[in-house]
């Protein structure tokens, strides 16, 4: 059932079937009038006004099926399908040639998981309709469903082939081709496309796309004009464009495209991020940070705004103004782990050894098990004295690095530190045999260890053995 947006006549139905709920009058209705104003309804969720529409829609025309197709698509919405299965049965009987009585059958199966006779009643609907490409896009949906993408591909490819301004089905064409990594061939798809709908944005910035895939720029460039030449308000197209300048260190020109969204809609966290990194690039530190300042006021949950502007004040040794704002960071979102680890490492360089174990503790905790972090907060916890926790940091580190001679020499010395000589021993074997030169690591963190007579003997021996 296919409606166009309502006109004035359909709107004045509207208001005459409101206006009649209000008053309690009952008004006649054509049948007509009552689908579309069933349909506005459905389309704007305001279910309950759709079934007093159905209701009294069937009271004055109980042989609609149209009406009782609406009644069947309620009941599917509400997952009542033994009601929408009986009464598709009686309007099967009815009109066994319908399509819709066929889809309403094919959305029940869908919703129940069972997409293989989803598609064989989709496919039986395409025998009767006059107008199959939504019924592809279904299709197309249900293989979706099934992971079958090169199935879905192709009944996407129908439904544009039957309206190729449905765009809904052209992005998920795109979708297939990018999950089977069928880069060159959506090039081509597009192209073909494009021959046809030569001024379609949406498949010029879908180009751009392909070709930024492929490492082909100034190919997604020229797309990408286009996508603009055809809709000078695309924001997407801007966007892109300014990114692909990036990439060819042509920031100045990526600055120009990341402004024009500014200029045509509200500014967007993302362009006024890009807009400072391209700054940062061009040195012109004032505007960068100015404009890290606007992102993370314009979206203060935008995680890459306050690392932007922490990594900024750190790459620059302002560490105490690097650790202010990914405190405010940390405020906003106390489970952001990569908050945590910048916070780790800016309170390590500032020396403050406590705040940075605990940092790299939480970093840990949030699930960042990185080799870097448990070496990180191994050798904090050795430095302060807490061996017995540098221990346990480092004996669930080789839970995930087995073998690893960074660990491997830091339990050596720990062993040796807590006078268990033979776990001492076998760690400091099991290091040399995995990177001998990495020796240096007990040299620096335990110098009283690695002089004792003990571990220089195997380490001479080890020497001997393998040369």
């Amino acid at each position: 059932m296919e409606f166009s947006p309502f006109d004035d006549n359909q709107n004045l139905s509207l208001s005459k079937f409101e206006s009649m709920l209000k008053t309690n009058d009952v008004l006649f209705f054509d049948s007509n009038e009552f689908e579309n104003i069933i349909h506005h309804y459905l389309d704007i969720g305001k279910i309950s006004l759709a079934k007093k529409a159905i209701k009294l829609g069937l009271t004055q025309h109980p042989t609609s099926i149209n009406l009782k197709l609406f009644k069947v698509e309620l009941y599917v919405y509400e997952n009542k399908f033994d009601d929408a299965s009986q009464l598709l049965e009686e309007l099967y009987a009815l009109e066994p040639t319908n399509e819709e009585i066929y889809i309403q059958k094919a959305n029940i199966f869908s919703k129940t998981d069972d997409h293989k006779k989803a598609i064989e009643l989709f496919e039986q609907a395409l025998i009767y309709a006059q107008d199959p490409s939504d019924i592809y896009s279904l299709i197309g949906m249900e293989y979706l469903f099934l992971d079958l993408y090169e199935e879905a591909k192709l009944n996407f490819m129908l439904c544009l082939e039957n309206d190729y301004q449905d765009y809904s089905a052209l992005y998920n064409v795109m979708y297939c081709f990018e999950y089977l990594e069928q880069y060159n061939e959506a090039i081509n798809y597009l192209t073909s496309y494009l021959d046809k709908n030569p001024y379609c944005e949406v498949a010029w910035h879908q180009l751009g796309k392909q070709y930024v895939t492929i490492k082909a720029y100034e190919k997604a460039l020229t797309a990408f004009d286009f996508a603009i030449y055809s809709d000078d308000t695309f924001i997407g197209a801007y966007l892109e464009k300014g990114q692909v300048l990036e990439q060819l260190n042509r920031c100045s020109e990526a600055i120009e495209n990341y402004k024009i969204t500014l200029a045509i809609d509200d500014p967007t966290s993302f362009a006024l991020l890009r807009i400072g990194s391209c700054y940062e690039k061009l040195n012109d530190d004032e505007l960068a940070v100015q404009h890290y300042y606007k992102t993370v006021k314009e979206d203060p949950l935008l995680d890459k705004g306050w690392i932007a502007i922490t990594n900024y004040y750190f790459k620059k040794k302002k560490y105490v103004k690097a650790l202010h704002y990914i405190n405010k960071a940390i405020n906003i979102d106390s489970q952001n782990v990569v908050y945590w680890k910048l916070y780790s490492q800016i309170n390590h360089r500032l020396n403050l050894l406590a705040e940075a174990e605990r940092g790299y503790k939480k970093t840990l905790e949030l699930g960042n098990y990185e080799i870097e972090t448990w070496i990180a907060r191994t050798d904090i916890l050795i430095k302060i004295g807490e061996f017995n926790e540098a221990l346990s940091t480092l004996n669930q580190a080789s839970e995930f690095y087995p073998d690893n001679e960074e660990i491997e020499f830091r339990l050596s010395g720990l062993y040796f530190l807590l006078n268990k000589a033979e776990d001492g021993y076998i760690h400091l074997s099991n290091a040399l045999h995995a990177n001998p030169e990495h020796i240096f690591i007990m040299e620096e963190l335990f110098p009283k260890v690695y002089v004792r007579n003990s571990v220089q003997k195997i380490i001479a021996n080890f020497k001997k053995t393998s040369k």
